[in-house]
């Protein structure tokens, strides 16, 4: 009897979302009828201008927000009427969280940072001490764990972020404009390691307006009035993400717009 393959479960999956904020003639569709789906092992950049739509899908997709209607599928589980409370548990174990303004509490190590979604995992301390200093390893950070955040450089408070969405292995890394406050160099080194967890299999998704930051991802998904009007694959997504260009060769959206600036 020749054997069925299973269908690989999506760590994202969304059917029909909307998002309506108001009311009445103030309202304002902030998403229309967006579907998409995120297979495991996927390095995705939500690209869009200001007021496109990708801030709100990644807050839905964080689980921060919920649908006007349609629904919302995370890892097999059906997130779209779930209460604060286990919205709270679903990101805590299923998503890892990179914000642009890093997080940090500035009175706590950078270890201390690591470890506390273990913390509210009720991790126990020796366990999560380890499995903390192996997060910090893995962004070249093992020489830092007991500075605190105003000790350490943008770059390396993001590395920090990094860590601390990576320590507990959830499914999906998600990240919100990360190298928004970063140099240069600093965002190439953050954006090494995005390479680097995707090459080891993680799912990513970075939400982003820079080309340099979205063409190191496999697959572009552009948001435009709420709607996506563009999902293009560039590389696959069993392998490694794509080789970045040098910068000065990246186009700017000024430069493909012939310089204009509204």
């Amino acid at each position: 009897m020749t054997a069925v393959a299973r269908p690989r479960r999506p760590v994202i999956s969304l059917h029909d979302v909307w998002k309506t904020y108001g009311m009445g003639e103030a309202r304002v569709h902030a998403l229309r009828d967006v579907s998409v789906r995120i297979d495991r092992g996927d390095y995705v950049a939500v690209m869009g201008p200001s007021g496109s739509g990708k801030t709100t899908f990644m807050n839905i997709v964080s689980c921060m927000d919920a649908p006007t209607r349609g629904r919302y599928i995370l890892e097999g589980y059906d997130v779209t009427d779930l209460e604060e409370r286990d919205l709270a548990e679903i990101r805590n174990h299923l998503i890892g969280l990179v914000f642009q303004s890093f997080n940090l509490l500035p009175r706590l190590s950078a270890l201390e940072n690591v470890e506390l979604p273990l913390v509210y995992a009720g991790v126990a301390r020796k366990l999560r001490r380890s499995m903390a200093l192996d997060a910090l390893e893995a962004v070249g950070l093992s020489s830092r764990v007991r500075h605190r955040p105003t000790e350490l450089s943008g770059g390396q408070q993001q590395r920090v972020a990094i860590a601390r969405a990576i320590v507990g292995n959830p499914p999906l890394v998600l990240a919100d404009e990360p190298t928004g406050n970063l140099a240069t160099a600093q965002a190439d080194e953050v954006l090494d390691i995005f390479s680097s967890l995707n090459a080891d299999g993680r799912t990513v998704v970075v939400i982003t307006h820079e080309p340099a930051v979205g063409e190191r991802a496999k697959r572009i998904v552009r948001f435009s009035d709420g709607r996506i009007v563009d999902d293009r694959r560039v590389a696959a997504r069993v392998g490694p993400p794509p080789v970045p260009r040098p910068r000065s060769e990246v186009a700017s959206l000024p430069a493909r717009l012939g310089g204009a600036r509204a």
